[in-house]
């Protein structure tokens, strides 16, 4: 079931004072519009980063194989049996050089790698930002980002006439703790799931970014926060693109003493984020349910 919803808008240029809104959006839905978000990541630099992401795309099979993972899906991927219309380049990105690495695994050109440093400089900015805005508003102190790695990815969804009502992409979760995605400003198709169950179009809005809360995020708020399911559906018969940053954590996920009483006992046993991801790889539970496999048992 698919119904019309709009999720919540948090103007990054309205704290202290939309705080409370960003705590409550990810508790109630646990992805969130951004906007005013541009004395950061601009339109322009944007608009930059979509054409390189489609120009990317456009290079030959033999050339997009070169781009090679450090950790499971962060290569490039091809079309699947369980998302056949949908492919993507990966890169993972835990120091400055590794964009370069990434840039010459592609033979990009002297304008692109410029465009992509730039453009992943900017979006961990932002991950820093809300991250650090989102624990002050739980009431967290002390917490830090510093070191995490990003996984970028630049998707291409072969949508065409005869594709309209498959499947984009599959219902899952993100493992990691927050996603930051630049959605394409003219081809719908990106639904979350609200708390009944139902699916929600995220539609198109330019110049505006989607935050989704991951798998981390739920277990580090000790269940607080909401890890949301969503799918990517063929709407419309045009190619769609999407360039989405993961951040997930460098070090032990736990609940921080803040989040934890007798009220609140711990839900989560301890974990790295390796492990998890090996977790979901090897169960094949996309959806958010390998973090029932680490729930403490009373």
């Amino acid at each position: 079931m698919v119904i019309q919803c709009n999720i919540p808008v948090i103007d990054l240029e309205d704290f202290p004072a939309q705080s409370s809104k960003l705590v409550q959006a990810g508790e109630e839905w646990g992805c969130f519009r951004l906007v005013n978000h541009h004395s950061i990541l601009s339109v322009t630099l944007m608009s930059e980063m979509k054409s390189v992401a489609q120009s990317l795309q456009d290079f030959s099979p033999e050339i997009k194989s070169q781009n090679t993972g450090i950790i499971p899906g962060s290569g490039y991927i091809t079309p699947s049996q369980a998302n056949p219309l949908y492919e993507a380049f990966g890169l993972y990105m835990s120091c400055p050089e590794d964009v370069n690495v990434f840039c010459s695994q592609l033979n990009a050109s002297p304008t692109q790698r410029d465009t992509i440093f730039k453009y992943t400089k900017a979006v961990h900015e932002l991950l820093v930002e809300i991250s650090g805005k989102l624990a002050d508003g739980l009431g967290i102190s002390g917490f830090t980002i510093k070191g995490w790695p990003c996984l970028f990815r630049i998707n291409k969804f072969n949508f065409a006439t005869e594709t309209i009502g498959s499947s984009g992409f599959q219902i899952h979760t993100d493992s990691g703790f927050l996603t930051i995605v630049q959605d394409d400003e003219g081809v719908s198709g990106l639904e979350v799931m609200d708390k009944s169950g139902a699916f929600t179009p995220v539609d198109p809005w330019p110049g505006a970014l989607v935050v989704n809360l991951g798998d981390v995020a739920k277990a580090w708020s000790n269940g607080r926060l909401r890890t949301v399911k969503h799918r990517v559906q063929c709407k419309e018969g045009n190619l769609r693109y999407s360039i989405a940053a993961f951040l997930g954590p460098n070090k032990i996920v736990e609940a921080p003493a803040e989040l934890v009483d007798d009220a609140h006992p711990r839900l989560y046993a301890p974990f790295t984020f390796e492990d998890y991801r090996n977790l979901r790889f090897s169960t094949k539970l996309q959806d958010g349910e390998a973090l029932n496999l680490l729930l403490i048992k009373p």
